[in-house]
């Protein structure tokens, strides 16, 4: 509690700072600022964050580069109301919960993940910004999860000449090369290439991180008034899953053998593998037609490649015991291997039009269409075998000719279609007043292997409302909806139901100057068809769907900028999530989080320059509910500690050190009461060398 008293103290001090923004000489931009955009993702226009009756976050490249992050998850660490990585760090997915729901991701404002299992991850750098926006955003984006969403902004091509070279050598014999460079081609045309090429191990043995990406991208703006974009991009992982499901009987509960180790893998080394290939190419479109119209066009296709194949211990048959032996050392292990193909193609057009109704009263009206099309494919195998875990015989293990186990067959073929109209208008009063008022109506329908899933449509709405009642101080309320078909069958067999919520929330905007923003918010969501594990089921993937799901809770999110380059953000987050009548938290998903990051920057002569910077960030305990545990089975508490120094001289050069868990604290991010624990991330250092330009 100690930690928590000191971290909502220094949140308290944030708004009590001076509001000045000056930029220390030889220092970095200023990240954070109280009037910046909102972002794309929180109306699908250029508003300031002051504006949106919302509360939204925008986390530059600049920032989570600073704080270590080296996947989409971990440039969450550091947003209020998110549980970054919940499950440990993993090589397959990136992972979080906004207000204890998994949110969807997007990319440019268009859906970017269907499917589990079926790509690899994002690479984060190559994104300028990642946004976060809390709370249902299904009038502008469609099928959209509950707690939120996570849209990734990409680098696009610049008309001022610049970019960097660098080299990283750092844990896990993490040995990367990055490139990122723009600049003018001819008066009317810019490019960029941004590419980042990766040869590394993770903490998990046998386990690679490999990667090699490259993302050309063309601006063509012929006039002020017109912008073609064409973003390129090939990306290819060879690794494999760092989650290895080891069991609850040696490691959160104890085995008479010990405890298993973090680092351990249960798998066939050579077989394993999370290998993929990812293909996409998009295209921004932007038209000013006057003064007060605009249109916008985009579209993406997406085509994804993936061979996952991995081992894990059977500890589903008999959470507290799932040993075979008397001696607590021989397990079953379940071989699965899965060959998957994803397809997806979207579009979102629209029109934002600028009128006046009044001397004092301002519309930006948009309205628009959206389209998505996704197909996913994938051939399973599985295989049984024993191993002594504590001694693992890893020649003895099967590899299958390198390929999936047999018997194998399609175990999926889903097609998604979704269409949806949207419109939105934003009123603006007396430059003082905000109101945002929008309506969506979506047509949606989904086959598995040519059989009917769901065929549907839905009416959605947000309405939402932000007056600075006093300079500086900004209280809103919104109410919001959402709409999520998902695809799959019950364990009675019949289709899932689309997922529905509505949310209510209040807030608070503090913003003194532009350099400081301070965020209070109070939600309450309900959410409709949640797909759940059966009980009766616990070995098996087989679902049940529950109405009466209420998550609600309290978030303090604020960020300021003071004089010295010293840029402070803080954090405190309190969400209680469960299926009405149980009085049980959702499973892992932790009802308190605070972090407090920091970085301030010094002028050491001439042309040198040094950045400091850390952070804490604490995750409360999370429960997980099972038939073995009726009375949850609880993963401990964490905090964790980061740090970064960066030295930069004769303007180009800069060496930045980064350090995530820098105390090197063991933990579980989560251990489930179906039977096994995942691993938290441990202390990863690494140095960064680059040249800019």
């Amino acid at each position: 509690m100690n930690t928590v008293r000191s971290l909502l103290l220094a949140c308290t001090c944030l708004y009590a700072a001076p509001a000045l923004a000056e930029e220390a000489p030889g220092s970095g931009d200023i990240i954070v600022t109280g009037e910046v955009s909102a972002g794309s993702a929180a109306t699908k226009t250029d508003t300031p964050a002051i504006e949106v009756p919302q509360p939204v976050t925008v986390i530059t490249d600049e920032m989570f580069e600073a704080q270590g992050a080296l996947s989409v998850s971990d440039t969450l660490n550091y947003v209020a109301g998110v549980q970054a990585n919940p499950y440990g760090p993993d090589s397959r997915v990136d992972g979080g919960f906004i207000r204890g729901i998994t949110p969807l991701q997007f990319r440019d404002g268009m859906r970017d993940v269907y499917s589990y299992y079926a790509s690899i991850r994002a690479d984060p750098y190559n994104f300028s910004q990642v946004e976060v926006v809390r709370g249902p955003a299904s009038v502008l984006f469609g099928a959209g999860s509950l707690g939120g969403i996570i849209n990734l902004a990409s680098k696009l091509p610049e008309f001022t000449p610049g970019g960097e070279v660098a080299v990283r050598y750092g844990s896990f014999d993490r040995k990367e090369l990055l490139a990122d460079i723009t600049g003018p081609v001819t008066g009317t045309l810019a490019a960029r290439l941004v590419t980042r090429l990766r040869d590394a191990d993770t903490q998990t043995d046998y386990v690679e991180d490999d990667r090699a990406m490259i993302a050309p991208s063309l601006t063509w703006a012929p006039s002020m008034d017109t912008k073609l974009t064409l973003l390129g991009l090939y990306q290819e992982d060879d690794s494999g899953s760092t989650s290895q499901f080891l069991p609850l009987v040696g490691t959160l509960l104890p085995n008479p053998n010990g405890k298993l180790p973090n680092d351990l893998f249960v798998g066939k080394p050579g077989w394993d593998r999370y290998d993929g290939r990812l293909l996409q190419g998009t295209a921004l479109f932007e038209q000013r037609v006057t003064d007060k119209l605009r249109l916008n066009l985009k579209a993406r296709y997406i085509d994804s490649d993936l061979t996952y194949f991995t081992h894990y211990p059977d500890s589903y048959s008999n959470p507290t015991n799932p040993y075979l032996d008397p001696d607590q050392r021989v397990l079953g292990l379940i071989s699965s291997g899965s060959l998957a193909r994803m397809e997806i193609f979207t579009m979102d057009h629209n029109l934002q039009f600028s009128f006046n109704t009044g001397a004092a009263v301002e519309h930006t009206l948009l309205a628009g269409v959206d389209y998505s099309w996704s197909r996913v494919r994938k051939e399973d195998g599985y295989g049984f075998e024993a191993i002594d875990i504590y001694d693992i015989d890893y020649s003895a293990l099967s590899n299958y000719g390198m390929g999936l186990p047999q018997p194998s067959q399609p175990s999926d073929d889903t097609r998604q279609e979704q269409l949806g109209l949207y419109v939105q208008d934003q009123i603006r009063f007396f430059d003082r007043v905000s109101l945002v008022l929008g309506l969506r109506h979506d047509d949606a329908n989904s086959s598995t292997f040519g059989t009917e899933a769901y065929d549907l449509s839905a009416t959605t709405y947000r309405a939402g409302i932000i007056a600075e009642v006093v300079k500086g101080v900004s209280p809103f309320f919104s109410y919001t909806e959402s709409f999520e078909p998902i695809s799959g069958r019950t364990s009675a067999g019949s289709p899932l139901k689309p997922k529905t919520g509505r949310q209510f929330e209040a807030g608070i905007k503090l913003h003194p100057g532009r350099a400081t923003l301070a965020t209070l918010t109070f939600y309450h969501i309900k959410e409709n068809g949640r797909a759940i594990d059966d009980p009766s089921f616990p070995a098996g993937d087989f679902k049940i769907q529950v109405d009466g799901v209420t998550s609600k809770g309290v978030e303090f999110e604020a960020s300021t900028t003071l004089p010295g380059d010293l840029q402070i953000l803080a954090n405190v987050s309190y969400n209680e999530a469960e299926i009405d009548g149980t009085n049980q938290q959702l499973d892992n998903v932790p009802k308190f989080n605070t972090s407090l990051w920091a970085m301030k920057g010094f002028a050491l002569g001439g042309d040198t320059y040094l950045r400091i910077g850390g952070g804490v960030r604490h995750s409360g305990e999370n429960t997980s509910y099972g038939p073995a545990f009726a009375n949850g089975i609880v993963t401990p508490e964490y905090t964790l500690v980061d740090a970064m120094a960066e030295i930069t001289w004769k303007e180009n050069w800069k060496l930045a050190v980064n350090a995530t868990n820098l105390l090197g604290k063991e933990y579980y991010s989560a251990c489930l009461a179906r039977g096994d624990c995942f691993m938290g991330a441990e202390r990863n250092v690494f140095a960064t060398l680059s040249y800019g330009f």
